[in-house]
């Protein structure tokens, strides 16, 4: 079972449908929706501030999602999928954005609905990625404009592959 910690008085609060692996952990003012999944060895710490996760979100193994005491906070929309060992500090994620594996996201960025974070790259603090774009590199730039059907269907795509790779755990588990 995933380790879901109080901490200062508040408690996670988890949405239905929900998939939280064995070793992911979550902590304190973190709010998640409904058909979220919470990967092997990923951390939510809302201890210093909070988390806010939309609806059929993917958080995969050994992502880290942390916040600035007072200061900055996460907030992540719907359709949203944070790839393996990304680190989300403080910033916001729009609907249908994909972030791609290892990639850094620095407080108070905002990833623009439609957009896809590639893999490795670095979101610098402050940096407001716009909707429907793709940005690569360290620091991360704007490589190139997507159609929004483009990015929201592979985005989309990924979201529900998750959420059927999630069933699956949930069908293990239940015949146990």
């Amino acid at each position: 079972m995933a380790l879901i910690k109080t901490v200062r008085g508040f408690t996670p609060k988890i949405g239905k449908n929900a998939y939280l692996a064995e070793n992911a952990t979550i902590i304190g003012d973190v709010e998640m929706g409904d058909d979220c999944s919470i990967w092997f060895n990923a951390v939510l710490r809302g201890d210093v501030n909070s988390i806010r996760i939309g609806n059929k979100v993917n958080i995969q193994d050994g992502s880290v999602l942390h916040t600035l005491y007072q200061k900055s906070v996460v907030e992540i929309g719907d359709n949203v999928s944070i790839g393996h060992n990304v680190t989300i500090h403080g910033a916001k994620i729009e609907d249908n954005v994909l972030i791609g594996i290892g990639a850094t996201v620095l407080d108070h960025a905002v990833i623009g609905s439609n957009s896809i974070i590639a893999a490795n790259s670095l979101v610098l603090t402050g940096t407001i990625v716009e909707p429907n774009s793709v940005y690569a590199g360290v620091p991360a730039k704007k490589v190139k404009d997507i159609e929004p059907e483009q990015s929201r269907e592979m985005v989309q795509k990924i979201a529900n592959n998750y959420l059927m790779y999630a069933g699956w755990f949930k069908e293990d588990a239940e015949e146990k």
